[in-house]
């Protein structure tokens, strides 16, 4: 039997129709630019954005290290939040490919204030580093998905162009954001300098991201990419994967999330497990069991056992990721062995809950 994988939207596999259209995709030699299907999502992504240019690169952690890259000098510091995808999982790339520090400041689901970069930026002198960019997550992966508020991030915009900083977002699941919000991606693209978007998460396709940004960023960004070894040739064929899965992908995205929140409610019946619903917005849902004196590796390893994959966020906290190939059927399934787990585990539901 297959296991039910919920272990990240990442695990996804084209659909028969997305492999129709990678089979028949025309391609070219996209080092020299000339891959129409490559050109063509890029054209298609910048618009969707608001911006003037966008470069296709193999994965989000490139596109935020080429944003990174490009707005920085050796030497500079780059605002972030503490729990972010930058500062946790890109291996160190900031300082290996920049030659920059990362100042991690401390999120409520993920987000930090236009207070707290104010009061972090460095004053020029030069015994410090200099305070170049900032970077924000939207939405969260480690804060449950929850959703950057325009509203800061429009206070952060403003304040960033009126002091000379960069601003990135790092929009590896902003599809989602825009699905769940309703508000345009050009609005959020118009607040930020650059930004990175995933193809190969919640859109399902197999691989790569795009990151946007003014013509001058991406020609820049796409000679770092050329360095770092990121020149792609007939990769025209991956691109047709992302078109596709923009225009037949997107909209559904509203389904992962009604079904994560699904999840959520399931396990914050339990009594000692606290699942934040109110960041619970997306696609991922975060339960933790430190009150209930539970392991989340060990809770991780019995739903293996019943068929159902997860992955452990730190020794308390275990996360689910719902995707386009899950149904409501699996996740009926997926409830059932949560309930079945707890259970086992000596946990009860919470007075009132039948």
């Amino acid at each position: 039997m297959t296991p039910i994988d919920l272990r990240s939207d990442t695990v996804t596999k084209p659909t028969a129709e997305m492999r129709e259209v990678i089979a028949r995709a025309e391609v070219g030699d996209d080092v020299f630019g000339e891959d129409p299907t490559v050109n063509a999502l890029q054209d298609k992504v910048a618009r969707m954005l608001g911006k003037e240019a966008a470069l296709f690169v193999s994965s989000g952690t490139m596109g935020n290290q080429l944003a990174i890259r490009c707005h920085t000098e050796p030497g500079d510091e780059v605002i972030c939040e503490e729990n972010s995808h930058s500062f946790n999982y890109e291996g160190g790339g900031p300082a290996s490919l920049s030659n920059v520090q990362l100042r991690p400041l401390p999120g409520l689901r993920g987000v930090i204030t236009e207070a707290q970069i104010q009061a972090a930026v460095r004053p020029p002198d030069d015994h410090f580093p200099r305070t170049s960019l900032v970077i924000v997550e939207n939405t969260h992966n480690r804060a449950s998905g929850a959703i950057f508020p325009l509203a800061e991030l429009q206070r952060i915009s403003a304040y960033t162009r009126s002091h000379g900083l960069k601003l990135h977002m790092d929009g590896a699941r902003l599809w989602n954001a825009h699905i769940a919000t309703g508000i345009p991606l050009h609005e959020y693209g118009a607040l930020v300098d650059s930004v990175t978007v995933c193809l190969s998460k919640g859109l399902g396709a197999p691989v790569g991201s795009v990151v946007a940004g003014t013509r001058d960023f991406i020609s820049k960004a796409h000679r770092f990419r050329k360095m770092w070894g990121g020149g792609m040739r007939q990769v025209g064929l991956l691109a047709a994967a992302g078109i596709y899965a923009i225009d037949h992908h997107l909209q559904r995205l509203q389904e992962d999330h009604r079904r994560a929140r699904r999840l959520g409610e399931t396990f914050a019946r339990f009594e000692g497990v606290a699942v934040d619903m109110e960041a619970t917005q997306t696609n991922i849902m975060i339960a933790d069991v430190a009150k209930a004196g539970l392991k989340a590796p060990d809770l991780v390893v019995k739903m293996k056992e019943s068929g159902v994959l997860c992955i452990a966020f730190s020794p308390t906290r275990l996360r689910m990721v719902t995707h386009l190939q899950l149904s409501d059927a699996d996740i009926d399934r997926t409830i059932e062995v949560i309930e079945e787990v707890l259970l086992a585990s000596g946990l009860h539901p919470k007075y009132g809950d039948n």
